[in-house]
């Protein structure tokens, strides 16, 4: 039987709240996030943070590619070992984590099972990302924060 990519968080669940500490209201850090069930054929994986609902469309908090298969845990604050980071909406690499300007806004985390290590400088954006990463996916798990300022 296949069991699908999991893809979880210990410090928020599937469409909760978001703790402040990983929001710039608090210290600004990534969440630590838990990675199980990768599928067989995969040779990396890549994982994209973005908010649809900023005011000026989808918002990139965060871009990674090239993490290793046997990262089970990306760790608060922190890069996994080989992984190179991408150029978010702030245009700069790194986390950068929700601060919406009003409401609440739905953080998405989407981890993808490549086939492939890419071949993407640091400088890349999301859509050079998604781009190479097009005819590579295997298999894709995602999780929702919500965040709101109050």
């Amino acid at each position: 039987m296949k069991y699908p990519m999991q893809f979880t968080s210990p410090v928020f669940q599937n469409n909760d709240y978001l703790p402040k500490k990983y929001t710039c209201d608090g210290q600004n850090v990534n969440p630590p996030l838990l990675i199980g069930n990768i599928p067989k054929n995969t040779k990396s994986l890549a994982l994209i943070i973005d908010d649809p609902d900023a005011p000026s469309g989808n918002w990139i908090h965060w871009l990674v590619w090239n993490i290793q298969l046997d990262t089970k845990e990306i760790l608060e604050n922190s890069v996994p070992n080989g992984a190179l980071e991408g150029t978010t909406s702030w245009g700069k690499p790194g986390y950068n984590g929700p601060c919406p300007p009003s409401g609440t806004h739905r953080y998405f985390f989407k981890l993808f099972a490549l086939d492939t290590l890419l071949n993407l400088q640091s400088s890349s954006t999301v859509t050079q990302l998604l781009t190479v990463m097009q005819n590579h996916i295997i298999a894709k798990a995602e999780i929702v924060a919500r965040y709101s300022k109050k």
